[in-house]
């Protein structure tokens, strides 16, 4: 091979490749963009992500056969950074296929306390988009939680629960979410927080208890749409619960 011929079959099929990329992360990210409904860019996601990777990996992989037969170095190499990012967008499909995941119960309703959950004052069936209801479905949802998420637990403080009020507060600012209603007297807040991905809009609610000189700080966190909440719920909790106890 040599080095001083360039290809532009590879420069090509660069361009596709990145192109590729560029749709994938605009169907990831279009609803915090402002371009459509969350669900929207999920169903985006589910019916076309497979279809670009496989299809750019084919094109790619037959790039770099005819990069190599032709002894074209550079062509060679830009087909198969175009292979690699083939590859990286079937990831999670091959993912799937060598792993299958174990399809449990739906579940979209997480909560520190499921014996007297945090109820919400102000969401209500009325928000935006909501599929879901913020009505606690009782035993049936808190026997499915504690078998899915055992460690989701009350997060106990030695603040007093006014300082522990606070501190909550300051946690769910600093994470982003937007404080919908403050009821201070009441120790008790509740927020909307947006996924990473899609930008599906979840509804929080914080209550903390008084404990003689300390304090019970108890979150619930309620997905707007989709039976399952494919554990993004539970992992708000973590995030929330290990900022809070540093």
């Amino acid at each position: 091979m040599t080095n001083s011929r360039t290809s532009r079959i590879g420069t090509l099929l660069l361009v596709i490749a990145f192109s590729a990329v560029l749709a994938v992360a605009v169907m990831i990210f279009g609803a915090r963009l402002g371009l459509w409904d969350p669900i929207i860019g999920f169903g985006y996601i589910r019916n076309y992500l497979n279809p670009i990777g496989l299809s750019l990996l084919a094109i790619s992989t037959l790039g770099l056969i005819y990069q190599w037969i032709t002894r074209n170095r550079t062509g060679a190499l830009k087909s198969l950074v175009a292979v690699f990012i083939g590859l990286s967008l079937t990831a999670p499909m091959i993912h799937g296929m060598i792993q299958p995941v174990k399809r449990g119960p739906a579940i979209h309703d997480i909560t520190t306390d499921t014996i007297n959950p945090p109820k919400f004052l102000v969401l209500d069936d009325t928000r935006a988009g909501a599929k879901n209801s913020l009505i606690y479905a009782g035993e049936e949802v808190a026997a499915v939680q504690r078998k899915l998420h055992p460690y989701i637990k009350p997060i106990p403080s030695s603040l007093s629960a006014e300082d522990a009020y606070e501190k909550a507060l300051d946690v769910a600012q600093n994470k982003g979410w937007e404080i919908v209603a403050r009821f201070p007297e009441a120790l008790r807040f509740e927020a909307t927080a947006q996924t990473t991905f899609f930008g599906f809009i979840d509804d929080v609610v914080v209550k903390v208890t008084p404990i003689n000189s300390e304090s019970r700080v108890d979150i619930r966190s309620v997905s707007r749409i989709g039976r399952s909440d494919k554990g993004v719920n539970a992992a708000r909790i973590v995030e929330f619960t290990e900022s809070f106890n540093q």
